[in-house]
C-alpha cells in the first residue's frame, strides 16, 4: 500500500512516516522543499510540490498517481494576534489546499483521504462534566479553527472522493512539541513549587505516538467503517493541569511539589497580571469523546506516562533523572 503524506517533515509527519513504513506501507512525501537528512531516509519517495494551494493541478495529480491513500497533515497553524493577511493565508493554506488536494486525489484515482483537523472546530472549552462529540455542531472561535472547519466542509463536498476521513485531535504532545505544551513542560522542570494542587479541571490530550497510531488505523481501516466520518481522538485519560505537571515531574524523577492554592485565587491573580487567556488554558475543561474511533477497532497503544516520559526526555536532552 502506497500512502502520500503532506506535511511529512513537520511535528506529526516526522513521527508518522516511520510508523507507516514500519507497518509495511510505502511513504511518498509531498513537501514544499527537499528535506535534509535525517528526514529524507524516512521516505520511500519524495515529491517537491511547493505550496499545494498554488501548485499546478497536473502536478498534484501526478504526485498522487499510484497511491492508495493520502494523509493530509500540512497546514498553517494558529498564530498569536493574527492580522488580515493571516486570514488570507489561513484560507489558502488550509481550505484551498485541502480542496485542491482532494480534487487531485479523485483525478488520480486515490480512494482514501485522511485529513488531520483540530478539536478547535468543536470549540475552545467544554463545561464541567460535558464532552465534545464528533456530531456536535461546529463552534470554531479563531481564524485557525474556522479555516479547519471550512477545510472539512471543502473535503466532504468533493463528492466523487470515495473515502474522506476527518480526525480532530485535542492538544498533541511529544518530543519536539512547541507552544503551550512545551512551555508547561519547561515550567515543570523548574525547581520551585507550583500553585496547582487544588486545580480539578479535566483536559483530554493525545500523545504523538497515539495520534500517529490513530492516523495509521484510519489509513488502512475498511472503508465501510471510517469513510465520510469525523472522529475525535485522545489518550483516553483526562487530566487536570496539576496531575499533568505532577506526571511531568515524576517522569524526570522529581516529586510533584504542588501548592494547594484555590483556583479562584489563581485565576484572579493571572487575570490581574493580564494573563486571563493563560488562566483559561490552565484551569478550564476540554474533554472529548473518542468512543466512535475506538468502536472501529482502535485503541491507544501508549500510556500517558510513556508519552510524557518521551516528551520530558527530549526537554532534558535525554539526561539522567535528577532528584
Amino acid at each position: 500500500m502506497r500512502v502520500a503524506v503532506t506535511g511529512a517533515t513537520g511535528f506529526v509527519g516526522t513521527a508518522l512516516c516511520p510508523r507507516l513504513r514500519s507497518a509495511g506501507l510505502a511513504v511518498r512525501a509531498l513537501v514544499r522543499r527537499a528535506p535534509a537528512p535525517p528526514s529524507a531516509p524516512e521516505f520511500d519517495e519524495t515529491v517537491v510540490l511547493g505550496d499545494i494551494e498554488t501548485a499546478p493541478p497536473s502536478a498534484l495529480v501526478e504526485a498522487l498517481k499510484g497511491c492508495d491513500a493520502v494523509v493530509h497533515l500540512a497546514a498553517k497553524v494558529h498564530v498569536m494576534n493574527p492580522t488580515p493577511a493571516d486570514e488570507v493565508d489561513f484560507r489558502a493554506a488550509n481550505v484551498t489546499a485541502t480542496r485542491r488536494l482532494a480534487e487531485a486525489a479523485v483525478a488520480a484515482g486515490v480512494p482514501r483521504f485522511v485529513f488531520l483537523s483540530t478539536i478547535k472546530v468543536n470549540g475552545e472549552a467544554t463545561g464541567p462534566g460535558a464532552v465534545f462529540r464528533p456530531d456536535d455542531a461546529p463552534g470554531p472561535e479563531d481564524l485557525y479553527a474556522r479555516s479547519k472547519a471550512e477545510a472539512e466542509e471543502a473535503l466532504l463536498a468533493v463528492h466523487r472522493l470515495a473515502e474522506p476521513v476527518v480526525l480532530r485531535p485535542p492538544l498533541v504532545y511529544g518530543p519536539c512539541v512547541k507552544g503551550n505544551m512545551r512551555a508547561l513542560a519547561r515550567l515543570a522542570l523548574k525547581p520551585f513549587p507550583l500553585p496547582l494542587g487544588l486545580v480539578r479541571n479535566r483536559r483530554s490530550l493525545v500523545g504523538l505516538a497515539n495520534l500517529c497510531s490513530a492516523l495509521e488505523h484510519l489509513t488502512v481501516a475498511p472503508g465501510d467503517a471510517v469513510a465520510r466520518r469525523v472522529f475525535l481522538v485522545s489518550d483516553g485519560r483526562d487530566l487536570s493541569t496539576g496531575e499533568l505537571v505532577g506526571l511531568m515531574r515524576r517522569a524526570v524523577g522529581r516529586s510533584p511539589r504542588l501548592l494547594p492554592v484555590p483556583p479562584a485565587l489563581l485565576r484572579a491573580a493571572l487575570a490581574a497580571s493580564g494573563r486571563g487567556a493563560m488562566a483559561d488554558r490552565l484551569l478550564g475543561d476540554l474533554c472529548v469523546d473518542a468512543s466512535a474511533l475506538r468502536a472501529t477497532g482502535w485503541t491507544p497503544p501508549a500510556s500517558v506516562e510513556e508519552e510524557l516520559a518521551r516528551l520530558m526526555a527530549a526537554e532534558t536532552g535525554g539526561s539522567d533523572r535528577d532528584t
